[in-house]
């Protein structure tokens, strides 16, 4: 069948979650057998949000193939268990950028460049581009922001010419917020009507509508909301608030959303059936889950959690199949030091030190790595967090008081983190940054090569220095070993503690590749030992 093409736009406020209902909508169809895809538009004008600070735009995800994207790939790919490309996010900043630079080559013969069509015809060819590789029965793309904003017009432009060019394989859903107002004891449906017609003066008739609110849907507001909106009945969606994101996909189950949208794209629902038993087994585990985990993360974001949302996801799918309840506390590596740190993190199972680039909150981390090492604390440190346990190692056990990483401190004799050469010939994305997944090989018999159960494996990488390999024979000497590395420059991936009960860094971002239906195995094995530490 030829591909069809859903849009995911919101309304009324942001923050509804048009990214979980994108990613609930293709788990279904991909249940029912479909093959799926989640693409997102982002009305910034950033090329991406690799330069954005993760208090302004929450986490920088990262595609296999090194695009540095919004996080709501990362809900894309959790529900989906499939891995996304650049093709799945596209800015304004690079429409704009592609379209400008076609023009500095003359590419359109001397035209006035404008918004439409140059704008929107490469907003569309983006689209497109992952529903012409013949990989996809369905591409649904959200449209970051919200109707009415000025940023968001030409997407939706491109949306108008979408739906009149392609005809019924195009589809628009439209997510809004049904507020309650306790003074009026009823919920209140003009904001969506103003929202509904504002994306209709912009020339898009929604197909389907789902609304966000706090108390249920009665039949007479969905009757009331059908009337005013010029949408079916059955089309009206209830999204109501749940205790965790992995329920929505089966309440749009209930709701009948998949069912709907196969049939206004012509497809008989009947044909197939939405197979969702192994995402109820995992719902069963986490909402089953009695006893506890107590995590600790250490971190200079913690204010905004969305700043580590795909490692606060992996702990949960970790805890939930190690049929326990994730009790997280996100503690401030500022407001760590030597006084504090054992009012501060004792009494937690396991220790997580969270990536993060910059000097801030270091000190913290180092103080929180000894802390954990020296009282047999599980701990993984992840990428800026492993290089921190390796210049605690070096601080503390080498003697090397000194010791630093030449990101901060590039006068240090001892540079146990440094810009290393033999990195020049893996780089070939962001400049000097490592971006994307890069093969990593184990050492046979470690910690690592036993909960992965295999000697090669793939992970994603974000960072610029590396450990320093000069290093690497006085570490194993003192107990810490690296237990992966790359095989083409032998740059140093994983370490790992003898002798104490789990304490491993790694260099990339495992945090990428846990999803629902296969959490990732350093997760799994640094929760199953935190269960056991007392």
């Amino acid at each position: 069948m030829a591909t069809k093409y859903i849009f995911v736009t919101g309304g009324v406020t942001s923050s509804l979650g048009k990214g979980i209902i994108s990613a609930s909508l293709g788990k279904l169809l991909q249940a029912r057998g479909y093959r799926v895809t989640n693409q997102k538009l982002d009305p910034y004008i950033n090329v991406d949000p690799g330069t954005l600070n993760p208090y302004e735009h929450g986490e920088c995800y990262v595609t296999v193939d090194g695009h540095e994207a919004d996080l709501d790939l990362g809900h894309y790919e959790r529900f989906l268990n499939v891995p996304s490309t650049k093709a799945n996010n596209v800015t304004s900043g690079r429409i704009y950028q592609n379209v400008i630079n076609r023009e500095r080559r003359g590419d359109f013969l001397g035209k006035t460049v404008q918004v439409i069509p140059h704008i929107t015809d490469e907003i569309k060819r983006n689209i497109k581009m992952l529903g012409n590789t013949g990989d996809f029965d369905f591409v649904i793309t959200e449209i970051g922001g919200t109707v009415g904003d000025i940023e968001s017009l030409p997407y939706i432009e491109s949306v108008r010419q979408m739906r009149w060019e392609l005809g019924k394989d195009c589809l628009c859903i439209h997510l809004t917020y049904v507020p309650f107002v306790a003074a009026a004891g009823e919920l209140k449906t003009k904001p969506t009507q103003h929202s509904v017609k504002e994306l209709q003066q912009e020339g898009v008739q929604p197909d389907v509508l789902v609304l966000r609110a706090e108390h249920p849907i009665t039949p007479e507001v969905r009757k009331k909301v059908a009337l005013f909106c010029n949408v079916d009945s059955e089309a009206v969606i209830e999204s109501a608030d749940v205790k965790t994101i992995y329920e929505v996909p089966i309440r749009m189950q209930q709701e009948g959303l998949d069912r709907v949208v196969l049939k206004r794209l012509g497809i008989n629902p009947d044909d197939t059936v939405a197979d969702m038993k192994q995402w109820n087994f995992f719902l069963d585990k986490l909402h089953n889950a009695t006893e506890e985990v107590k995590i600790a993360l250490v971190g200079k974001y913690v204010r905004l959690p969305d700043a580590y949302k795909s490692i606060i996801e992996s702990l949960i799918h970790a805890s939930a199949y190690n049929d326990r309840k994730l009790k997280l506390d996100l503690i401030l590596s500022e407001e760590i030091n030597d006084n504090n740190v054992s009012d501060i993190l004792s009494g937690y199972q396991g220790i997580l030190i969270a990536p993060g680039f910059g000097e801030r909150g270091v000190d913290g981390k180092i103080i929180a790595a000894r802390f954990a090492r020296e009282n047999n604390v599980p701990c993984l440190g992840i990428c800026f967090g492993m290089q921190v346990m390796a210049i605690e190692f070096a601080r503390d056990v080498l003697g090397y008081a000194d010791a630093h990483t030449a990101e901060i401190n590039p006068q240090t004799p001892h540079k146990i983190i440094d810009m290393m050469e033999d990195q020049k010939v893996v780089l070939d994305k962001g400049g000097s940054m490592r971006l994307g997944a890069f093969a990593c090989r184990l050492l046979k018999n470690s910690k690592a090569a036993e909960l992965y159960g295999k000697e090669l494996i793939y992970e994603r990488h974000r960072h610029r220095f590396e450990f320093n390999n000069q290093y690497k024979e006085e570490f194993e000497k003192n107990g810490m070993i690296v237990s992966g590395f790359n095989p083409e420059t032998n740059l140093g991936e994983i370490i790992e503690l003898k002798n104490h009960p789990w304490y491993i860094g790694v260099q990339f971002h495992p945090e990428y590749s846990s999803t629902v239906l296969n959490p990732h195995p350093l997760f799994l094995e640094f929760v199953k030992v935190a269960t056991q530490h007392k």
